[in-house]
């Protein structure tokens, strides 16, 4: 059951950590937001992103066919800019965390992150988190749109996030930052793996 604090004041990063973990509750400006409960598809587009993803860079850099160098994780708890996020899906350069992160919330500002879009959830995944991520230094911000089919790519500059690719879902690309690789934006949306 959540922990509700004081009507009208704004919600602290502790009222935030004094959530149960199962709560699935952000802190946004002041503000919880409730993050919309994953229905089947939801769950398979995290899944096979991070699974499309995880098995060539999940992993020491090298290796035999997959460049590595990455820690990838789905839901974790993060402190951006004194606003606490659970995105989707978010992944670590090793070189700038050498070990697997332990600590709740992870103040380690991610290298990229992934939010699979629903109508639920649009206005804060496409407006307020892009802002946010932007604000924080998050160097690349994926957006998977399973409404629109999409796959949206945004690589940080310093007067916002520019959009480096924007993709529909019958397409095989090269996504920053994971461009060694080419993936099928169906299969990242929750589309049966091509054999």
């Amino acid at each position: 059951m959540p922990i509700v604090p004081a009507i009208g004041q704004p919600k602290t990063v502790a009222d935030w950590l004094a959530q149960p973990e199962s709560a699935r509750i952000e802190l946004i400006d002041g503000e919880f937001v409730e993050k919309a409960a994953p229905t089947f598809e939801h769950g398979r587009a995290q899944r096979l992103t991070a699974g499309a993803l995880g098995g060539p860079y999940d992993r020491r850099t090298g290796g035999p066919g997959a460049p590595g160098g990455w820690w990838i994780s789905l839901e974790v708890d993060m402190l951006l800019d004194g606003r606490g996020y659970r995105p989707d899906i978010a992944g670590w350069r090793r070189e700038r965390a050498p070990a697997p992160l332990k600590e709740r919330p992870v103040t380690l500002r991610p290298d990229w992150l992934c939010e699979i879009v629903s109508e639920s959830n649009r206005a804060t995944d496409t407006v307020i988190k892009l802002r946010r991520y932007h604000q924080a230094g998050v160097p690349h911000y994926w957006i998977l749109d399973q409404v629109d089919r999409t796959l949206t790519v945004h690589r940080h500059t310093p007067d916002g996030y520019l959009v480096a690719l924007r993709a529909e879902a019958h397409e095989r690309v090269r996504a920053e930052p994971f461009d060694a690789i080419e993936i099928h934006v169906g299969v990242l949306l929750g589309d049966d793996p091509e054999d």
